[in-house]
Parts: structure tokens; C-alpha cells; sequence
């Protein structure tokens, strides 16, 4: 499970190539905690407005409130995504759906298991390491503010991922794709559908990450979720859920 999140969060979302000249003309986004009581609104009426830990009004490492609303937001639609592909590959996984070919260098496939998180256990630590490291420089690069992007806590837009620019700046090779509609299918979508679309895939991402900590809580707890009792056909797991170098059994460490 954790092998497919890991590699398909890797498809999140970015802007696409454009010219230097229109990005310099992009216009500061900055929400305020009215904002995201119209936000709340849209994403959900009957619930609306929900904070009881007051983080609206909150000020981390000494930025202003509009920088911290910009990190939370961002960090919201970035988990959701991830969340969203976790609980697809959980469910690609528990169906035995998988690759035909081999998915390591030495010419070994994945086990015929079934069950995600051991799943992930059974992964080498050599193949984790190459997942994490390329998780590693997609974090690096999002923190970046080049080619006119404006950072999400500088007034730039929540969720948005840099372009791959090459050149000076940038990457010193051709990356003729971003993640972002990479064939600019959706280059000329009226701005009222993308907003459409971006209610919606947080309301989504939300709905994602109670469903797989729903799926791992059961196995790990049986019972705790009684709806999933019966769909997940008895599989249980006994190992960490959250140490990626550990095997299925607890106290049978490798790796770190």
C-alpha cells in the first residue's frame, strides 16, 4: 500500500510550462480567516466553518497569519492528495492487483501477498531508499521559488507545484513533462471549473485520509472500525504501520 501511495504521490498536482513574461504578472494570493469561512461554506454547508484549535488565527515560526493559513492549506491538499492514492493502491493491493513483470534489479516480482502494509515489509530496503529519495528531491524542489513561482506562504497558490524548469535555474536536462496536466489538455478551462475542481478534491482528500487510517486502525485493531470489519476479510497486521524499515513482526528491526 504504502510502496503505490509513495510512487503515485509522486503525480500531484503543478502548473504547467508557461513563458517568463506571464509568470512574472502572477497576482499574490493571500487568505485570511474570512476566506476560509467561505471556503468551509462551499466545501461543506451543513458543517461550514470548523476550527475548534483556533489555527486560523495563528502565527507559526513568527510569519504572519496569512503565511500560516498558506502552510496549512497547502499542507492540507498535499496530505489529501497522498491520502487519495493510499487508499487507491490499499484497495489495488488487498485484490491482488499488481505488475506481471519483475519490480526489482535482481529480476524479483512482489510477493503474492495481499495484505498492503506487509505488503510494503516485503519490499527491499535498497528499492524504499530509491522511493524515498526522489519523494526527497520533489520536497526540495516544491520549496523552491523559481521561475517567477511564488511560494504558498509568500502569496502563492496552496497545492500548486513548481514547473521543471531547466537552464540556469533549474534542471540541467529536458523534463518536457510537469505533474499537472502534461499534455496541456486543461490549458484553457474557465478559472470557476478549476475552482469547482479544487472544492472537490479537498473534500475528497479528507474523505482519503479517514479511509486508509480507517483500513490500517482495523487491521492493526480489529474491531475498532466495525464497518470494515467484514470487507477486509479478517486480515490483521501485527508490525508498525508508521516505521517504513521494519519488518511485519514487530521486534525484528532491519534496515535502520
Amino acid at each position: 500500500m504504502k510502496s503505490v501511495a509513495a510512487v503515485l504521490a509522486l503525480l500531484a498536482s503543478a502548473s504547467a510550462f508557461a513563458p517568463a513574461a506571464k509568470q512574472a504578472q502572477t497576482v499574490s494570493l493571500h487568505e485570511t480567516k474570512a476566506d476560509l469561512e467561505v471556503l468551509a461554506k462551499e466545501l461543506n454547508p451543513l458543517v461550514g466553518f470548523f476550527d475548534p484549535l483556533n489555527l486560523a488565527e495563528a502565527e507559526f515560526w513568527g510569519a504572519s497569519n496569512e503565511a500560516t493559513i498558506g502552510f496549512l492549506r497547502h499542507a492540507e491538499i498535499k496530505h489529501g492528495r497522498i491520502a487519495m492514492f493510499a487508499f487507491v493502491g490499499y484497495i489495488v493491493h488487498a485484490n491482488g492487483i499488481k505488475f506481471p513483470w519483475a519490480m526489482q534489479m535482481d529480476g524479483t516480482s512482489f510477493p503474492s501477498e495481499t495484505n498492503p502494509p506487509a505488503l510494503w515489509d516485503a519490499v527491499s530496503d535498497d528499492a524504499k531508499w530509491q522511493i524515498f529519495g526522489l519523494i526527497g528531491f520533489l520536497e526540495v524542489w516544491s520549496e523552491l521559488s523559481i521561475g517567477g513561482h511564488k511560494h504558498y506562504m509568500a502569496g502563492g497558490k496552496p497545492g500548486d507545484f513548481p514547473d521543471f524548469l531547466t537552464g540556469p535555474e533549474g534542471i540541467p536536462h529536458p523534463v518536457p513533462f510537469n505533474f499537472y496536466d502534461p499534455f496541456k489538455l486543461s490549458k484553457n478551462m474557465p478559472e470557476d471549473k478549476k475552482s469547482k475542481r479544487l472544492v472537490a478534491e479537498i473534500n475528497n482528500g479528507r474523505l482519503a485520509m479517514l479511509g486508509i487510517f480507517g483500513f490500517l486502525s482495523e487491521e492493526v485493531a480489529p474491531g475498532s472500525v466495525p464497518a470494515l470489519g467484514g470487507l477486509l476479510h479478517g486480515m490483521t497486521y501485527d508490525g508498525e504501520v508508521m516505521a517504513p524499515f521494519t519488518t511485519n513482526v514487530i521486534g525484528e528491526p532491519f534496515g535502520l
